[in-house]
């Protein structure tokens, strides 16, 4: 990071307060922006609209590699394939960067419920959960609604398996029971625990996920059932009948394996040393085809790279599109990211991801500088003919986090997330939930932004 003592940096800033910060230049700049780079942005629009280029790219690599979990063969092939699609492309400095990441094993795994009646019950384990002994587990459940009620209740838990049933709030707050709900309910003395996916709709589609243990608590296996089953289950406690289940799972955790980040670049044609990144993370949960999360925001970003590329658009400082590894269940790509990249981390001028599906998009979330978010609002204007151009604050990802963390100014791609969670983390997770038009449009949105900060004269501020 530029320390605030370097002279140059102060002429920076001065510069960049005297140009676009505060009230007095914001429409002379807005119309500068417009003048220098409506032509630009344009052709990005137009060539990303002009077919499903995205979307059939998109739709090859889901359907010939399926699901791509970390530590599995899938995941390895696809980056293989990817490398040498990005070749193809003419993209520079195409390579994979190592990374070791977790491998988790889901196996076999069954919730049967065997009273009031037998049924047996869809569901989907916990990534990192431990698993059952091969003969399962028996026993009573015990269904709350909440952490609290779960402690009022912990008499009546020990020796059962929970299941947490809470109100559908918000993804926020209810995948909290799947992160930590394996403690809570060992804390108490539950042989087991599950919940209803966090989800807001289901047609009996369990939810999978991430979860955690604490050392310091004895470890049960923890798995997601859907909403209907848990709402079933709940109304069968209300009125006193006595539900008894059976639940195996084969889970086991491996020895860490080596995976990579994928990086391809348009190398910068005056400050080549100073980067604009973005990307999505490559990998996905074990079920569906990862196609919303995230297939399509890593092929969303590599596509408005090739774009620039086909136009013969090489901005001033250089594009980098990586497709980050392991998000769902260790992180490892960010911070392998950053460790590989840590002498450039003062050259970074924006980092973008996209991880929220490929549904019709609206704009950024954006974390930075006062003075870099009046800069990205003006860039935003190029594409209000596309209705994605609005800047919000606060934005980055979970990918960029750590270059976040480093004062690198970060956003985040910002869709139309009504039916997100509705396949999230789901065997729905598929292609056919996307449409080819809103693709186009991310792949716009990206590719646009990216550019203009990429050939601005002077880099995003940082103060």
């Amino acid at each position: 990071m530029i320390q605030p003592g370097d002279l140059m940096h102060k002429r920076f800033v001065a510069g960049v307060v005297a140009v676009w910060l505060g009230s007095v230049a914001p429409a002379g700049a807005a119309q500068d922006i417009a003048r220098t780079y409506r032509d630009d942005a344009d052709r990005l629009i137009d060539a990303a609209l002009a077919d499903s280029a995205a979307y059939g790219r998109l739709t090859e690599l889901v359907d010939r590699f399926g699901p791509r979990f970390s530590g599995s063969a899938n995941l390895e092939h696809a980056i293989d394939w990817i490398l040498g699609q990005m070749q193809d492309d003419g993209l520079q400095n195409v390579h994979g960067e190592p990374v070791m990441v977790p491998h988790w094993v889901r196996g076999r795994e069954s919730v049967e419920l065997l009273e009031p009646r037998r049924r047996a019950l869809p569901m989907l384990g916990l990534g990192g959960s431990i698993g059952t002994p091969p003969e399962g587990i028996e026993g009573p459940v015990l269904v709350v609604r909440s952490f609290e009620e779960l402690h009022e209740r912990a008499d009546d838990a020990r020796g059962k398996i929970v299941l947490y049933a809470p109100t559908w709030v918000n993804y926020g707050v209810n995948v909290r029971y799947r992160r930590n709900g394996a403690i809570e309910a060992a804390r108490v003395g539950a042989i087991g625990s599950l919940i209803a996916s966090a989800a807001a709709y289901s047609i009996q589609t369990p939810h999978t996920g991430g979860m955690a243990y604490d050392p310091d608590v004895p470890r049960i296996p923890h798995a997601a059932l859907t909403t209907e089953d848990a709402a079933m289950l709940l109304r069968m406690q209300e009125r006193g009948q006595r539900i008894y289940l059976r639940m195996t799972m084969a889970a086991r955790t491996l020895p860490d394996v080596e995976s990579r980040n994928v990086v391809a670049e348009i190398v910068g044609r005056e400050h080549p040393e100073e980067v604009v990144v973005l990307g999505g993370h490559i990998d996905s949960w074990d079920v569906g085809q990862g196609a919303m999360d995230d297939g399509g925001g890593s092929v969303a970003a590599w596509e408005a790279v090739r774009l620039m590329a086909k136009l013969g658009l090489q901005p001033r400082r250089t594009v980098r599109v990586v497709l980050w590894t392991n998000e769902e269940n260790g992180l490892a790509g960010g911070r392998g990211y950053l460790a590989a990249h840590r002498d450039e981390v003062e050259h970074h001028v924006l980092a973008m991801e996209s991880d929220g599906g490929v549904f019709k998009p609206r704009g950024f979330g954006f974390g930075g500088s006062d003075a870099a978010f009046a800069i990205v609002q003006e860039i935003g204007t190029l594409l209000q003919r596309i209705e994605s151009g609005t800047l919000t604050r606060g934005g980055g990802g979970a990918d960029i986090g750590p270059l976040m963390r480093q004062g690198v100014p970060g956003m985040g791609l910002q869709v139309d997330e009504s039916r997100y969670f509705w396949f999230h983390h789901t065997d729905g997770d598929t292609i056919d939930k996307l449409d080819p038009e809103e693709m186009a449009r991310c792949v716009a949105t990206m590719a646009v932004m990216a550019y203009v900060v990429a050939d601005l004269p002077d880099p995003l501020p940082r103060n």
